[in-house]
């Protein structure tokens, strides 16, 4: 079968190639994908998996064989598929904890660019309640973004989000955004929350705009960037702020199925900023890397 592998080239990071057929354990489902979409950490990393290994965590498709143990949606389900290993390919071997099944009335296209993106967001916005709240969302143009900020506004903070520039605020505030801002300097606010993707100098000045008892989730690094904190910074007085880190790759089953229920009740909509067929494979990460996908990259299986 078709495959989209690692490629630690010059041609890379990413290549086609024709790999054997997974062959599922008792406890996994095949799923027979559809659609496949990018993520910038995988793509900009991607030495961190071996040179021509199957690649990619997220995609939708439709299960051709139920696991055999029982376990898991029967033949036939539309399921999404979400931080699961090897998933770029024509057919993946999928744990059940690792699927959603997609309600009717939700394309699968959308399905498909949930995974790391909405889990994320989903997962940090949970950490606490945040009713009547203050929320901050860097890179709020990438598809962490796009999903947090709908996901926060449901949950009834007051949210705000931080874009690189203006052409990319964009859209923002009919997902949920209060507020759309290039520079966290000009909020004025304290932030019971601060989602962050973007790292660098930027967190350092969140940081800085952090109320009493708040939390600053690093969810990414796209900058590139370190970050240095002035002399006293971390210091303060009151109730203690916070840098939490993430990582969480635990199975993504339970929230993928929550996201699904809210886009079939028109709660949730897919940010997908660009759509074609995975043979332009290269373009499309060539548009990840120079920040010209407003959203996420969904790609269709031929």
């Amino acid at each position: 079968m078709r495959a989209l592998v690692v490629d630690h080239g010059e041609a890379g990071p990413v290549r086609f190639a024709d790999v054997e057929e997974p062959v599922p354990s008792a406890g996994e489902a095949l799923v027979e994908v559809r659609h496949i979409s990018l993520n910038f950490g995988e793509l900009n990393y991607v030495r961190q998996w071996p040179d021509g290994a199957v690649h990619g965590h997220d995609a939708s498709g439709v299960v051709v064989r139920a696991a055999s143990d029982g376990s898991g949606p029967p033949e036939g389900t539309r399921v999404a598929v979400g931080m699961a290993p090897h998933a770029w390919a024509e057919r993946v071997a999928v744990s059940p904890a690792s699927l959603g099944t997609v309600p009717e009335g939700v394309d699968l296209a959308d399905a498909a660019a949930l995974g790391i993106a909405g889990v994320t967001a989903l997962r940090v916005l949970r950490t606490r309640s945040l009713l009547a709240r203050d929320v901050l969302i860097t890179g709020a143009s990438g598809g962490v973004g796009h999903f947090a900020i709908q996901l926060a506004a449901l949950a009834g903070a007051r949210v705000t989000a931080l874009v690189g520039a203006p052409e990319r605020a964009t859209g923002l505030r009919e997902l949920g955004a209060d507020r759309v801002l290039t520079d966290v300097a000009g909020a004025g606010d304290r932030f019971d929350l601060v989602l962050d993707t973007v790292g660098g100098p930027l967190v350092a000045q969140a940081w800085s705009s952090l109320a009493e008892g708040g939390t600053l989730h690093l969810v990414g690094y796209s900058s590139g960037q370190d970050t240095t904190f002035p002399s006293g910074a971390l210091f303060g007085f009151g109730e203690p702020r916070s840098i939490a880190t993430y990582g969480d790759m635990t199975p993504t089953g339970g929230e993928l199925t929550d996201l699904l229920g809210l886009m079939a009740a028109g709660r949730l909509s897919a940010p997908v900023g660009l759509r074609g067929g995975w043979e332009g494979v290269g373009e499309a990460v060539q548009a990840l890397f120079a920040r010209k996908a407003h959203g996420k990259i969904v790609l269709d299986v031929a």
